[in-house]
């Protein structure tokens, strides 16, 4: 049985509010990177095993180190981790280094890297730059780990955690498609952050009548079906009063959505790839969500969860 301890629990559950107050358009830029092992040592006491995704770990001496030490197993073929901005799903085994106890066998849901910084910062350093499909074993002291944290899992100031961590699904921080040309006259315009965060332009023109829709990236993932649940990020601009209505990105964490979510754009999700932005127009009062003035949106698609997945 999976056992999760209180802090990893309400964690997940706040990680909106944690990433929020992490990001920044800084943060959630993605950068190329190298991934190196600290030190291969590692696995001289500690060992992995279990199958891809329910990750076990086992002492064979006792583990003590002054900073995060981790090697990689498995490399996986995915994408990388680039920026702590990206959402990431991994399966975790964690052991007290001192008396090998196991502590940890969890799941945790959906969520961005750097919602896992203020508790657990030894788990980014050991996943920062390693792709979808990855096994790593690390050890992390616990001057890596909050005094909350340690104190949940059992571990005094002294000692440290060994670990084992499955990468089994990476999304992209921002939509990364190629731009596309678009010649509709009207539409609203988007600028971009250096993290991806879009800026709308509304014109000083009458809102299209009807539903409007343009690609302004073509992502070259796969395709968005009927009965897929998209990750994206998005904003939601009043056209009228040029006020963001809503963002995710304000809010600090993706979302998911399926086909027919409330969400007024969710319809046209579907023929989208990942790695695609959408610029979206939603008449006045063509949807619940669009209200006495259209509505624009503009929607990042980050990947396709896993039907297990949770928001």
């Amino acid at each position: 049985m999976l056992r999760i301890p209180a802090v990893i629990a309400v964690l997940g559950l706040s990680a909106l509010t944690l990433a929020a107050c992490a990001s920044s358009p800084s943060s959630a830029a993605s950068t190329s990177c190298e991934r190196t092992d600290s030190d291969a040592s590692v696995l001289d006491f500690a060992q992995a095993s279990g199958d891809f995704g329910k990750p076990a770990v086992t002492l064979k001496a006792p583990v003590y180190v002054d900073s995060t030490t981790y090697t990689d197993t498995e490399v996986g073929t995915g994408r990388q981790i680039t920026s702590d901005a990206q959402d990431v799903v991994f399966s975790i085994a964690i052991a007290n280094g001192a008396t090998g106890q196991s502590l940890v066998q969890a799941a945790p849901p959906v969520q961005p890297l750097s919602s896992w910084n203020s508790s657990y910062q030894g788990l980014v350093t050991a996943m920062m730059c390693a792709t979808e499909g990855t096994r790593v074993v690390a050890a992390i002291p616990a001057s890596e780990l909050s005094a909350a944290g340690a104190q949940d899992l059992g571990v005094t100031d002294d000692q440290s955690i060994a670990v084992t961590i499955d990468i089994t699904k990476v999304y992209l921080a921002a939509a990364d498609g190629t731009p596309q040309y678009n010649d509709r006259r009207g539409m609203p315009s988007v600028v971009l952050a250096p993290g991806g965060r879009p800026g709308v332009i509304v014109p000083d023109a009458a809102a299209p009548t009807e539903l409007a829709v343009e690609v302004l990236k073509k992502g070259d993932g796969e395709t968005i079906g009927q009965g897929d649940t998209a990750r994206v990020q998005y904003t939601g601009v009043n056209w009228s009063t040029r006020k963001v209505t809503d963002s995710t990105w304000e809010n600090g964490a993706s979302v998911a959505v399926a086909p027919g979510s409330k969400l007024a754009f969710a319809p046209q999700l579907v023929g989208a790839t990942v790695g695609s932005q959408l610029l979206v127009v939603v008449p006045a009062g063509d949807s619940a969500t669009a209200g006495d003035a259209a509505t624009v949106y503009v929607v990042d698609v980050l990947g396709i969860d896993d039907p297990a997945a949770t928001n």
